[in-house]
């Protein structure tokens, strides 16, 4: 391949105009969502370059719904599959690598693809910053990841005018999908309806079952609703569980909505009430209300991004700890301090402002 001087912003305008370019973002869920507006920023400025998206297996459903994505290259778990990955990717003669992840792993495949040009944070972990051939600096640790990433689509010359653009396809097959799913359930997309996230990959992003149970109570008791709580099928136990606390009837699909349907799902609800999760962000990205509980983790870098959000968090000095062990006495005091009623406030609050914007 023939370099590139980097330096040269017309030079890499002109490779990025009409070359391939491999984006490297393989998780997690929440993580992918943020960088679609990467994805849009480049294709705005470039519309004809080819963008392939390497992503975990598990999460490549969802990529595949991501407009401006042109192949979708799915990667195992294991270090030995990245390897062999990298040498098959070598073979696609890229011109830019991408690389969002920020470890040695992700760096690492940057540089065996043989792209050119490499470019990733200079803060990268795992000595990835060794890997590239341009380095973006983040100014301040406390910036929301959206717009830590498209720093990334500002130094290839991607400026973002206005508001960042998230562009999932909600493609007719899945609208109708849903459609069928919620009508099975005695559910319907043409009424409105509060969905409802209670489970965190993080043991420590897991605000109580009661308290999610008292929720639906209220709003059951408000003629809020109906309640559908969503979730993938590894979190079918919390959903039962939260069916023997809960006095209320609620509607469960978890395990009902296969990964590339979560977007046209969220897009039909009113409003989210969630832990900090990957739901959690699809639902902002597709601009549904999100009333997020936030533990461990920072509102200020991995919120719902954008206007018309509420996030709930109780006053404790040691957060954000951003750990998934919690040390603090009383245990977890920062999610015990939120209060269904609080929690109910803002839900009023939302739907309030969604119908007089109507």
């Amino acid at each position: 391949m023939q370099a590139v001087d980097v330096s040269n912003g017309e030079a890499l305008s002109s490779v990025l105009r009409h070359g391939r370019t491999l984006f490297i973002k393989p998780s997690s869920l929440g993580d992918i969502v943020h960088a679609l507006p990467v994805v849009s920023a480049i294709k705005a400025r470039w519309p004809e370059v080819h963008l392939t998206w390497v992503v975990k297996r598990r999460w490549a459903e969802i990529v595949d719904r991501v407009e401006g994505v042109d192949r979708v290259w799915r990667v195992d778990e294991t270090a030995g599959s990245w390897v062999g990955e990298a040498y098959r990717l070598r073979a696609e003669r890229f011109d830019v690598a991408v690389d969002l992840q920020g470890l040695f792993r992700s760096g690492a495949l940057a540089w065996l693809c043989g792209a050119p040009v490499r470019i990733g944070f200079a803060n990268g972990r795992e000595g990835s910053p060794w890997f590239y051939t341009r380095r973006v600096p983040i100014p301040t640790k406390d910036m929301h990841a959206v717009d830590r990433y498209l720093l990334v689509a500002e130094s290839l010359g991607a400026r973002v005018e206005g508001a960042p653009q998230f562009r999932f396809r909600l493609l007719d097959v899945d609208m109708e999908a849903v459609r069928n799913i919620l009508h099975r359930k005695g559910a319907s997309m043409d009424r409105p309806w509060i969905a409802m996230n209670v489970s965190a990959r993080w043991p420590t992003k897991r605000w109580s079952l009661g308290s999610f149970a008292r929720v639906i109570d209220r709003l059951h008791q408000e003629g809020l609703g109906p309640v559908v709580v969503i979730g993938s099928a590894e979190e079918r136990a919390d959903a039962e569980q939260l069916r023997t606390i809960a006095k209320s009837r609620f509607i469960d699909l978890t395990g009902e909505v296969p990964l590339r349907c979560l977007p046209a799902l969220l897009s039909t609800a009113a409003l989210l009430v969630t832990n900090d999760s990957g739901p959690m962000h699809i639902a902002a990205a597709v601009g549904v209300p999100v009333v997020a509980l936030f533990g461990p983790t920072s509102e200020i870098r991995t919120g719902p991004y954008g206007a018309n959000h509420r996030v709930l968090a109780g006053p404790v000095p040691c957060r954000p700890c951003f750990s998934r062990v919690c040390r603090h006495d009383p245990e977890l005091e920062c999610l015990h301090l939120i209060e269904p009623e609080n929690v109910v406030e803002a839900v009023r609050r939302l739907l309030s402002v969604r119908v007089i914007f109507s």
